[in-house]
């Protein structure tokens, strides 16, 4: 579909050459099915691990082959793409496919049986699924991020139900109202610091932006004159989609399914979370003498333009641009050539932070090249800060 657009007198044409790529991201949530699927071909207990299979090997080797797309949407057409609900009903149906695939997956979980599988999984498969219904969560959440954003109050209630999953629905709040105001600074709980491992980082976002969401909501109804104890406290309302959710889930295929739900939860947390330690890694805004810090720019985000992983996360990777604009829609956001760019899309880069010798060689002259060799520029993980100093040399300012 070629959008046209007449701008004095001039006709601009441009065409979204990943249109009907992105409905990739919007059948992540058949991978449960799919695993049914082989294990009927296979009957290995393998198959069932095929969710991280996906996203850590197949994704990669997709971002590999497929190369990059720094393309960007002329400023003349981006009103009308942003109009095309083509794209809102790509991340729409991504919602009632991931719960009804939690469904299929608890279903099972609790011990039913399909076609091709006659007794109940043993443990080792429902690990399996429940890893797989775990990437598919964390995807949810990202689906969850691009609609919590908007200002259409609809598509932010769509964003509590893809939460609810795992139980992480505070998120919304946290990301909109707080790591949108502190990004790239040490204040803020989602942005990796130079030198910190994500196995450091996890329990500090996890907690951090759980606490930050609850302070903001508080904040709020203190500005009301009223008790933050109420349904329209929107951590609470979130947290009840989960309630309800896992209530209904462990009602309708018994409570032994509890820990398998928990499983999938930290899967995709820990999904999100891993993506989050990546987007700012080391990054800085820089403090004026005012005080404050310097306003966001492209500079304080990773971008990456690799194809398989940004039609899978919806654009997340053109990072900078959505920082800029947190409102535009994925389709139009667009690469900046001033921002840094990681070696490889995020699903390539989450198998890098496992080993943190392995991402720190990767990334981390890479942090400081960007910042001319100056630490003080950096975000610099206070643990880390003498023998970084020892190596690199003493911060300048």
């Amino acid at each position: 579909m070629t959008i046209e657009a007449t701008v004095d007198g001039t006709t601009v044409q441009w065409r979204d050459r990943k249109r009907y790529l992105w409905i990739i991201g919007a059948i992540v949530p058949l991978i449960p099915v799919s695993m049914w699927g082989l294990y009927v071909l296979t009957g290995s207990t393998v198959v069932w691990y095929f969710g991280p299979f996906f996203l850590f090997v197949i994704v990669p080797i997709a971002d590999l082959i497929a190369g990059r797309d720094g393309e960007n949407p002329p400023d003349e057409v981006l009103e009308q793409l942003e109009d095309d609900r083509y794209y809102r009903w790509v991340t729409y149906l991504f919602i009632p496919a991931q719960i009804g695939g939690l469904i299929w997956g608890s279903y099972l979980l609790g011990g039913g049986t399909l076609p091709g599988i006659d007794e109940p999984l043993s443990v080792a498969a429902k690990i399996g699924l429940a890893l797989g219904l775990g990437m598919v969560a964390g995807i949810g959440i990202n689906t969850a991020h691009e609609l919590g954003h908007k200002k259409v109050e609809y598509e932010r209630w769509f964003a509590r139900a893809a939460l609810a999953q795992t139980f992480y629905g505070h998120f919304f709040i946290e990301h909109n109202r707080g790591h949108h105001v502190r990004v790239a600074t040490p204040e803020d709980p989602a942005s990796g610091r130079l030198g910190e491992t994500v196995w450091e980082f996890m329990p500090r976002t996890v907690a951090g932006s759980l606490t930050s969401a609850w302070g903001l909501e508080k904040k709020r109804f203190e500005r009301l004159g009223t008790s933050h104890w109420s349904p329209k406290n929107d951590v609470l309302n979130a947290w009840a989609f989960s309630v309800v959710l896992w209530a209904g889930l462990m009602v309708a295929f018994g409570w032994q399914i509890f820990p398998y739900l928990v499983l999938q939860a930290v899967a995709g947390i820990w999904l999100l979370e891993s993506v989050n330690f990546l987007e700012h890694y080391g990054m800085k805004r820089q403090k004026l003498e005012s005080g404050r810090y310097e306003r966001v720019n492209p500079s304080h985000s990773w971008n990456s333009n690799n194809i398989g992983t940004n039609v899978l996360l919806y654009h997340l990777q053109r990072h900078s641009d959505h920082h800029a604009n947190p409102t535009r829609r994925y389709q139009a956001l667009r690469d900046f050539k001033e921002a840094p760019v990681l070696p490889t899309g995020y699903a390539g880069m989450i198998v890098l932070t496992w080993v943190p010798q392995v991402w720190r060689r990767v990334m981390d002259h890479r942090v400081i090249d960007h910042y001319d060799g100056d630490l003080a520029r950096t975000n610099l993980h206070p643990r880390m800060a003498d023998a970084y100093e020892r190596k690199h040399g003493k911060a300048t300012a």
